[in-house]
């Protein structure tokens, strides 16, 4: 009887230290997490390779907890602009960091 009380202990004990791998920090995404950021890029850059005036190829999208980072050389303020009210208009989008920069 107390060999299946420790088997059993210890089963628990190695469940449960792996859903705490699982669980997210201030610097680190948790599974779930890291996953919806994947679906929001990806709806990002779709929204922008669908804008006509914007070249998405020159724009890069990171997601960190629903806030996306815009990164790239653009052509003019007004790409910039653009590019920050596309993203803003996503579905899942915390908050928007611009970090492009004019060409």
């Amino acid at each position: 009887m107390k060999i299946i009380k420790f088997f059993s202990a210890f089963f628990l004990s190695v469940v449960l230290v792996s859903f705490m791998g699982c669980a997210s920090t201030q610097t680190k995404e948790s599974t779930g997490g890291y996953i919806d950021d994947s679906v929001i890029t990806t709806k990002v850059k779709a929204a922008i390779f669908n804008e006509p005036t914007l070249k998405s190829t020159e724009i890069n999208v990171e997601t960190f907890k629903g806030v996306v980072q815009l990164s790239g050389f653009v052509n003019s303020q007004a790409d910039i602009n653009r590019a920050v009210e596309v993203t803003r208009k996503v579905e899942g989008v915390r908050s928007v960091k611009n970090d492009m920069r004019l060409k």
